[in-house]
């Protein structure tokens, strides 16, 4: 393998050695390490898309929650369903890559193929350099053992919503007062951005390919002070106003909604699921299900009401 190149402190800055595989960016360190035991020395790698820089996208990075590299073999938790169980928390393969001639060399089975830069900028955090795309991609690196896959399912539970086809209404509680969300019996979130829903008064059990969508409006997701695992869903119809829910999940495919105003729980089922980047071994060969993509997050957090 070919030696390492240091970035040492402002005096050498934009100087590097052409024969090197890893910037490490920092001056105390004298370590010489390669690209591939840089990159395979941690499990996963959450890909902090909040960070991202520059004007351009690598689609693949863009949907990505974790990647892994596995001799050779590219892996990438791309849904949230699934998360921490699917590929034996790696997820699902989505390439090849190399590190032979000191960059790293990527060859998505969609997208085609990427060259990155490499920085070691902490001794678990890199970032990913594509100067083609004008575009940086800041990723932290965790071991299986200690990576809490739950606080990333929540911290990014907008594209969770996403992960359906329609979520529709399978119980409704007794107690709570009448509400016109009592009518709404399906519920869509576009993958196309974290803002979009879609409502429809069909009846129950109709299919998704026949569903009339009433309503499209916008929607935003709090955080709750205090609380991992709850978050705030306001779903702004422009008839009667805006709609809060309590927004917890149930399961993989089934979500509560405890409606503020009324004191109504709601619980929604998925139907259709969707896997990003799904492969078959069919005539139709691979099939891209959506071109979904992270978009940098800021929530409002907001206080939980005491009225349960």
């Amino acid at each position: 393998m070919k030696a390492l190149k240091l970035l040492l402190s402002t005096v050498l800055i934009g100087f590097a050695f052409s024969s090197c595989d890893v910037v490490v960016d920092n001056i105390d360190s004298y370590d010489y390490v390669t690209l591939e035991e840089t990159i395979t020395a941690y499990d996963l790698w959450y890909v902090d898309y909040n960070l991202t820089t520059g004007t351009g996208d690598v689609p693949f990075l863009s949907k990505a929650f974790t990647i892994s590299f596995i001799n050779g073999t590219l892996y990438a938790n791309n849904n949230l369903v699934g998360i921490g169980a699917t590929g034996n928390g790696y997820g699902i393969q989505i390439g090849y890559y190399d590190t032979f001639n000191g960059t790293l060399e990527i060859s998505h089975m969609i997208d085609g193929y990427y060259d990155f830069d490499v920085v070691q900028i902490a001794p678990n955090r890199i970032k990913l350099i594509d100067y083609f795309n004008n575009v940086t991609y800041y990723l932290d690196g965790y071991q299986k053992y200690n990576f809490d896959y739950n606080q990333v399912f929540y911290d990014n539970i907008e594209y969770f919503l996403q992960e359906y086809d329609a979520w529709e209404k399978t119980y409704t509680s007794t107690t709570g007062a009448l509400n016109a969300f009592d009518n709404e019996n399906f519920l869509m979130f576009t993958p196309e951005n974290i803002t979009t829903f879609y409502s429809s008064q069909d009846d129950f059990g109709t299919t998704i390919d026949n569903l009339f969508w009433d309503y499209v409006g916008s929607y935003s997701v709090a955080d709750v002070l205090g609380y991992d695992n709850l978050k705030i869903l306001t779903l702004d119809y422009d008839s009667w106003g805006t709609e809060e829910f309590e927004l917890t999940v149930i399961n993989d495919g089934k979500i509560q909604l405890y409606h503020i105003s009324s004191g109504t729980t709601y619980e929604f089922t998925g139907r259709g699921y969707i896997q990003y980047l799904k492969t078959t071994t069919s005539k139709e060969g691979t099939v891209n299900t959506s071109g979904r993509k992270r978009t940098k997050v800021k929530r409002d957090v907001k206080v939980r009401r005491n009225l349960k």
